[in-house]
């Protein structure tokens, strides 16, 4: 199963008076984990868009186990783990880089849509995108 990581290094803006990170980062966090983990498959998500195949998210959850504070380091990590012709779903994990204590967890679902956001069948559209997102979940024997 591919798994793609994203170092995050949190900063002083993203954090309240108490030095802790803001909830709503985590969205933006799961943002960049999942354009790096397209990215790590070969699929540019600007370059998908740009050619009509749009991914909006239609669902968030995220799971706070500990703070994540100011100038600390955090990895992201990605997976996809559902993947249909109309809906992809991604699984996260925030740990501390230092020594992989938990910090939250999440998922995100999208719809495969055109431009108009009208649901698309992507395994018709663009067949290798769905390819490689379902052989990406398999398991490594």
């Amino acid at each position: 199963m591919f798994v793609s990581e994203t170092r995050i290094h949190v900063r002083y803006a993203e954090t309240d008076r108490m030095g802790i990170a803001h909830h709503s980062n985590y969205a933006v966090w799961f943002e960049e984990a999942r354009t790096e983990f397209m990215a790590g498959l070969g699929y540019s998500y600007g370059r998908v868009e740009d050619e009509g195949v749009l991914l909006p998210l239609t669902d968030l959850c995220c799971s706070f186990k500990k703070p994540a504070r100011y100038e600390q380091t955090l990895v992201v990590r990605v997976k996809a783990v559902r993947a249909t012709c109309v809906r992809l779903r991604f699984h996260y994990e925030v740990v501390d880089a230092a020594d992989n204590a938990l910090v939250a967890t999440g998922t995100t679902d999208h719809a495969w849509t055109d431009r108009a956001l009208r649901p698309v069948n992507v395994m018709k559209l663009r067949p290798e995108i769905y390819r490689a997102l379902k052989d990406c979940m398999r398991e490594e024997a």
